[in-house]
C-alpha cells in the first residue's frame, strides 16, 4: 500500500512540476541583408539555341566511269566556282569524241552529195532528161543525209558533255570536305560520291521559337528592313559573341504540330571563315522591350521543385506563448514591430549578368531579403542587425 502511495505522490509532483516549466523560448531572428524593389529600363537578350547552316550544299558524284587520275584541291579549304576538283581518266572519252567529231563530217560530206544530186535532177526534170521517180528519190536521199547530219551532232554533242564530266570543277564558291576517293580509285557513273561542298559566306543560322513568338519574329522581320544594328547577334562555342550582326532571312512556311514551334533562319556575313556549317551556337536577339522591369538579384531566388520564390521582409507582430498558444497569447509589442520573411512565387524572365528579371510575384517597393536565405522558411523572424556582408552562393536554380 505505501508502494502505490509513493507511486501517486511522484506522479503528481512530475506533474506539477511540469506545469510550472517555461515554454520554450522562440528561435532568435535571422540576420539578412535587404534589397527594395524598383523597376527600371533593362538591356538584355532573349537567347535560343541554334546550328548553322549551308545556304547551298551539294554532293559531288561522278557522272562518268572511270579511274581517278589528278585530285586538283586541299580537303577543307575554300573553293571558286569552276575550279577543277578531280580528273576522271579521258582517254575513251577523247576517243569517242574524236570518233564522234569524223562521223559529223561523213554526215556532212554525204549531205553535200545528195544535195548535188538533188539539184541536178530537178535541173533535168525541168528539160524532161530524166525520170520524176529518179527526182523523188534524190530528195529523199537528201532529207536522210540531213537526218543523219543531225544525229552525228547530237552523238557529237553526247560525247563532248562525257568528256566534259571526266573534269569535275566545283559549281560555287563554297568550303570543300574531306575527299571520298583517292588517285588511281575507279568511281561508278552516278553512284560514286566524291566530296561534299558547301557555301560558306554568308553562313546561315537556323533555330526554333514556339508558335506563340511568331507574331513577334515577323515584327522583327518588317523591322530588319530598317537595319537595326545588333539586333540579331550569336554566342559561339567558345562562349565568345560573333563580330558580325545578322538579319532575319526566312520564316518557316508551317508550324511543326507535333512540338508548336517554327525554324527561324538568320543569315550572317562570314567573310574570314570563322563559321562552320553545323556548328552549335546560340542565338541572341536584342529585346526591344521599352517598359521599365523588375530586376533583382539571383541570389534572391530559392527553387522548390520546379516553382520559384522570393522571400519578402513584411512588418508583423510576435505573440507571447510559441505557436500553438499564438491565438491566446497577447501580442509583444513592447518593441514595436517585427520582421518576418513571407515567401512569395516568382516568374522569372531572362538573366543579366548576376541579376535575373522578374516577371511577375513582386512589385515596386517591395523589401526582399537577398542574403540569408539558407535557414528561412515562411513566417521565420529576421532581422537585418550584425548581417555580416553577404552569404556566399548564388541563384538556387
Amino acid at each position: 500500500m505505501s508502494r502505490l502511495v509513493l507511486s501517486l505522490v511522484f506522479i503528481i509532483s512530475l506533474a506539477l512540476f511540469s506545469c510550472q516549466q517555461k515554454p520554450p523560448a522562440p528561435n532568435p531572428p535571422t540576420p539578412v541583408n535587404l534589397s527594395t524593389v524598383n523597376s527600371k529600363s533593362v538591356l538584355y537578350y532573349d537567347k535560343y539555341p541554334a546550328t548553322t547552316q549551308a545556304l547551298s550544299q551539294v554532293d559531288l558524284h561522278a557522272q562518268v566511269t572511270g579511274y581517278i587520275t589528278a585530285i586538283y584541291f586541299t580537303e577543307g579549304t575554300h573553293v571558286h566556282k569552276g575550279q577543277k576538283l578531280y580528273a576522271i581518266d579521258e582517254r575513251l572519252y577523247q576517243a569517242a569524241y574524236d570518233q564522234a567529231a569524223a562521223n559529223v563530217k561523213v554526215a556532212e560530206g554525204n549531205q553535200v552529195q545528195a544535195q548535188q544530186d538533188a539539184d541536178r535532177y530537178q535541173y533535168l526534170i525541168q528539160h524532161n532528161a530524166v525520170a520524176k521517180q529518179t527526182l523523188d528519190h534524190a530528195v529523199i536521199a537528201l532529207q536522210n543525209a540531213k537526218n543523219q547530219v543531225a544525229a552525228a551532232e547530237q552523238a557529237l554533242k553526247t560525247a563532248a558533255t562525257n568528256l566534259t564530266y571526266s573534269l569535275i570543277t566545283a559549281p560555287f564558291d563554297g568550303t570543300i570536305g574531306f575527299s571520298q576517293v583517292k588517285l588511281g580509285n575507279l568511281v561508278n557513273s552516278g553512284s560514286t560520291l566524291l566530296n561534299t561542298i558547301s557555301t560558306d559566306n554568308p553562313m546561315a543560322v537556323d533555330f526554333l521559337v514556339n508558335e506563340a513568338q511568331l507574331s513577334q519574329f515577323k515584327d522583327l522581320q518588317s523591322k530588319t528592313q530598317h537595319k537595326i544594328d545588333s539586333l540579331f547577334t550569336i554566342d559561339l562555342p567558345s562562349h565568345a559573341v560573333y563580330s558580325q550582326p545578322g538579319q532575319l532571312s526566312v520564316i518557316d512556311r508551317a508550324v511543326d504540330p507535333q512540338t508548336g514551334t517554327i525554324r527561324i533562319r538568320l543569315v550572317f556575313p562570314n567573310n574570314t571563315q570563322e563559321l562552320r556549317a553545323g556548328m552549335s551556337c546560340v542565338v541572341r536577339v536584342h529585346n526591344q522591350e521599352q517598359t521599365p522591369q523588375i530586376v533583382i538579384p539571383s541570389r534572391a531566388i530559392v527553387e522548390q521543385m520546379g516553382e520559384y520564390f522570393v522571400y519578402i521582409a513584411k512588418d508583423t507582430i510576435i505573440h507571447r506563448g510559441g505557436p500553438d498558444s499564438a491565438a491566446k497569447a497577447e501580442p509583444d509589442t513592447s518593441n514595436g514591430p517585427h520582421l518576418a520573411a513571407i515567401q512569395v512565387r516568382v516568374e522569372t524572365g531572362e538573366t543579366i549578368g548576376p541579376n535575373t528579371i522578374i516577371k511577375s510575384g513582386l512589385n515596386d517597393g517591395d523589401r526582399i531579403i537577398v542574403d540569408g536565405i539558407q535557414t528561412l522558411h515562411d513566417g521565420s523572424p529576421i532581422t537585418t542587425a550584425n548581417r555580416q556582408g553577404p552569404a556566399a552562393g548564388g541563384r538556387g536554380r
